[in-house]
C-alpha cells in the first residue's frame, strides 16, 4: 500500500467511525447494528463471525463497547495509524456535543419540550438496545450449549432485577466463561481418551 492509498484508507476510517458516532443514539449497544452493517455488509472490513466475536471480547475487556470495535476494526485496516483514527472517530461527535451540552446543562435540562423529547429518547434508546440484542441472538450459531447459556444468563438476570440482588454482569461473564472453558476441556479430555490405541496398536 502505497502513502496516498494508506492515507486515503485511515481517513476513511475516521469519516466512517465519526458518522457512526454521530448519527447513532443509545450507546455502545446501539451502534453495534450500525457498525456491523457498515463493517460488515458494506464495507466487508470484517466477517460476521468476527463482528460476534469482536462483541464479546468488546464487552470484556475495559472502555465502551462501541469505541473497542471501533479500535479493533482500525487496527485491523490499518494498524495502529487506522486504530488511533477509527478511535478518534467515534469519539470525537460525541465528545463535542456532550461539551456544548454541558456548557448550558442547568438550562438545558429546564427547557420543557427539551424534558418531554428525553422520555421519548430513553424509549427509543430501549428499543434499539432491544434490536442489537435480537439480531445477535439470531446471527448466533443454534448449538445445545450456547443456547442454554443464553437462557440461564437471561433468567439469571431477570431474577437479579425482579429481587434486586447486588450481582454484577461481570461476574455472570465470569461465570460463563469458566463453565464453557471447562465444559471445552472435558470435552477435550474425552476425545483424547477416544483416540488413544490399545496396548500395541494395531499390530498383530
Amino acid at each position: 500500500m502505497n502513502v496516498k492509498n494508506e492515507r486515503d484508507s485511515i481517513l476513511e476510517l475516521f469519516l466512517t467511525f465519526a458518522r457512526i458516532g454521530l448519527f447513532t443514539f443509545g450507546g455502545g449497544y446501539a451502534m453495534i447494528p450500525l457498525i456491523e452493517d457498515i463493517c460488515v455488509e458494506k464495507k466487508k472490513w470484517i466477517t460476521h463471525d468476527e463482528m460476534m466475536n469482536l462483541a464479546v471480547i468488546a464487552e470484556s475487556t475495559p472502555g465502551p463497547i462501541a469505541i473497542n470495535c471501533a479500535t479493533f476494526v482500525g487496527f485491523r485496516q490499518g494498524g495502529l495509524a487506522g486504530a488511533a483514527a477509527a478511535t478518534v472517530g467515534m469519539t470525537v461527535p460525541s465528545f463535542c456535543i456532550i461539551f456544548l451540552i454541558s456548557l448550558f446543562l442547568d438550562d438545558f435540562l429546564t427547557i420543557t419540550w427539551i424534558a418531554h423529547a428525553f422520555m421519548g429518547i430513553k424509549i427509543a434508546v430501549g428499543i434499539l438496545i432491544v434490536d442489537a440484542a435480537v439480531k445477535m441472538i439470531r446471527k448466533m450459531k443454534k448449538r445445545p450449549v450456547p443456547l442454554a447459556f443464553l437462557i440461564c444468563a437471561f433468567l439469571a438476570m431477570l431474577l437479579i432485577d425482579i429481587f434486586a440482588l447486588r450481582i454484577s454482569s461481570i461476574t455472570l461473564m465470569l461465570t460463563a466463561g469458566v463453565i464453557s472453558l471447562a465444559i471445552f476441556l472435558a470435552g477435550r479430555g474425552n476425545g483424547m481418551n477416544r483416540q488413544e490405541p490399545g496396548n500395541g496398536g494395531d499390530a498383530e
